[in-house]
């Protein structure tokens, strides 16, 4: 786990633009994530997470473009997900100028990409992506899904997540879907279930709308915090997250 939590800004973006909705639907525009990202850098941030949310191979030259021109003016760690689909395409993500690369679905259909990735850059760049929803049909009461929460598979979320790291994943990023855009807090049960089984430290995303929010994701075992909405509506800036964060005991860096 790390000594020091993590406050990290989350741009979705959709054919270089970044957007926003609730429970992963009705998306609108969010602005210029080039723009934001250097914001949130300046206003202190710990790393920048981009998903690429369409993940079409349409859009995914854009998103090369995207996390080249962040890199060039942003000089703390990329997160870049979304259609990733085999270690060729992290190699060129990487040679863009990010430093870590979220996968899922892929690796739900395919887990031995999560091994190909990590043997041949190292656990640290590989980010297990977990779109959670709760479901009564698993043991844990939590199932992983896919495209944005939209197609539930039949896995158990702990389960999954075990299995990754087994695999090679050097992070897991656990958003809520249930929680996604709400603002009313993120799903303290998952994240301290994800905590349990996590030998790698945990992302929590998904629902944070106030300061006091996040505090309670970290005390449940979260190593970061991640969210969006409430940074790109100018609600909250990283600086009042991490004073609230250092009000609660918790150090930040």
């Amino acid at each position: 786990m790390s000594v020091a939590v993590r406050v990290i800004p989350c741009l979705d973006v959709a054919a270089g633009r970044v957007v926003k909705g609730v429970n992963f639907l009705n998306l609108r525009d969010a602005g210029d994530p080039i723009e934001l990202a250097r914001k949130y850098y300046e206003q202190g941030a710990d790393e920048i997470t981009f998903l690429d949310v369409t993940a079409t191979v349409d859009d995914r030259a854009t998103t090369y473009d995207v996390v080249r021109a962040t890199a060039e003016q942003v000089f703390i760690p990329l997160t870049v997900g979304g259609g990733v689909r085999s270690d060729d395409d992290v190699a060129r993500l990487l040679a863009s100028g990010a430093d870590k690369v979220g996968v899922n679905s892929a690796a739900i259909a395919r887990p031995a990409l999560l091994g190909e990735i990590a043997d041949r850059f190292g656990a640290q760049v590989l980010v297990l992506s977990l779109d959670v929803k709760r479901a009564d049909r698993t043991p844990s009461g939590f199932v992983v899904t896919t495209h944005g929460g939209r197609t539930e598979t039949d896995l158990d979320a702990l389960v999954w997540a075990a299995e990754a790291i087994d695999r090679g994943a050097g992070e897991l990023l656990v958003n809520s879907i249930d929680a996604d855009g709400t603002k009313a807090g993120f799903d303290l049960e998952l994240i301290a279930a994800m905590r349990e089984i996590s030998s790698v430290p945990v992302i929590a995303s998904g629902g944070a709308g106030r300061v006091e929010h996040f505090a309670p994701a970290v005390h449940v075992g979260a190593d970061a915090v991640l969210a969006a909405s409430v940074f790109h509506n100018a609600e909250l800036t990283i600086g009042d997250v991490k004073a609230a964060l250092a009000e609660s005991g918790v150090v930040t860096r």
